[in-house]
């Protein structure tokens, strides 16, 4: 059943405000007429449902509001927690970095301990052994009927020769080509045939 009401109850009535009421008015969505200047609005039960409905709306509006700012709050531990466990990996990897640094240290110390252990080895071999081959050298030198310039220099340091004098000897033997002394021009190395050198002191 429809009332005529002034416009503030139609307001009041339909949950709206004078602008609203008047809005409608213009658009021809309520019903009014004119009185002594005034502006009536006709009015039915069926606004009311009307009313109820936009308060239900308006329920689910701020429902749905309520909801993004929860889904907004998860989104922010979501974030703080990832932000959390990307510090914790940044801090184990530092961690592994530092302990792989730590053990290239160590591995390289063992290299370096047992490469001079390696040397000394080494080092004791060859003063064990130097005699020896020396001696076999020399062996080999004689029974191949050489000796070697080293041993032709102590040989005539014996007769009180200088190395000056040594070095202008062999130079001398090799210039009037003593055939006791065989120079390879290309390898520039020197042969020297055992002899006594009897001659040359």
């Amino acid at each position: 059943m429809e009332r005529l009401v002034t416009t503030s109850q139609a307001a009041e009535i339909l949950g709206l405000s004078l602008q609203g009421i008047h809005y409608r008015i213009k658009k021809n969505q309520l019903k009014s007429i004119k009185k002594d200047g005034k502006i009536f609005v006709y009015v039915d039960d069926s606004k009311k449902v009307y009313q109820q409905e936009q308060k239900v709306e308006a329920i689910k509006q701020e429902s749905n509001f309520n909801n993004y700012e929860a889904v907004i709050e998860v989104k922010n531990e979501q974030i703080e927690l990832l932000k959390k466990s990307m510090k914790w990996m940044k801090k184990q990897y530092i961690s592994e970095i530092f302990r792989l640094e730590k053990n290239q240290k160590r591995i390289i110390e063992v290299f370096n301990s047992e490469i001079k252990l390696l040397q000394s080895a080494f080092n004791e071999m060859r003063s064990i052994y130097k005699p020896q081959i020396e001696q076999k050298i020399s062996e080999q030198k004689q029974n191949s009927g050489f000796i070697a310039l080293k041993d032709f220099f102590i040989l005539m340091k014996r007769e009180n020769k200088s190395d000056k004098e040594i070095k202008h000897i062999i130079f001398e033997a090799i210039k009037n080509g003593d055939k006791r002394f065989i120079y390879n021009k290309i390898e520039k190395k020197l042969l020297i045939l055992d002899s006594n050198f009897e001659d040359l002191i």
